[in-house]
């Protein structure tokens, strides 16, 4: 049952995601996510504090990687360089 809500927080951070601009969510809703899988597969079942820091770990890689597969657009960002009532 414990992995089951490892995936409901999961769902949840990606439900705070969807609200509050950037990647940090969704790197952790991974990571939680994956956490989950594990435990409901059998694939882990250490105590919860190293469970924690492995996802502390793999929450840092889900962000590092969402960073570098889609990466901030040039067209966010706007410099005016001229006046707009020139």
């Amino acid at each position: 049952m414990n992995g089951w809500w490892w995936l409901i927080a999961a769902f949840v951070l990606a439900g705070v995601e969807l609200l509050v601009p950037g990647w940090a969510f969704m790197g952790l809703a991974a990571a939680v996510g994956l956490m989950g899988i594990l435990m409901l597969a059998g694939l882990w079942s250490a105590g919860l504090p190293l469970t924690l820091v492995v996802t502390a770990l793999l929450s840092a890689l889900a962000w590092l990687l969402f960073r570098r597969l889609w990466p901030t657009s040039r067209g966010e960002r706007r410099i005016w360089d001229r006046d707009i009532n020139d």
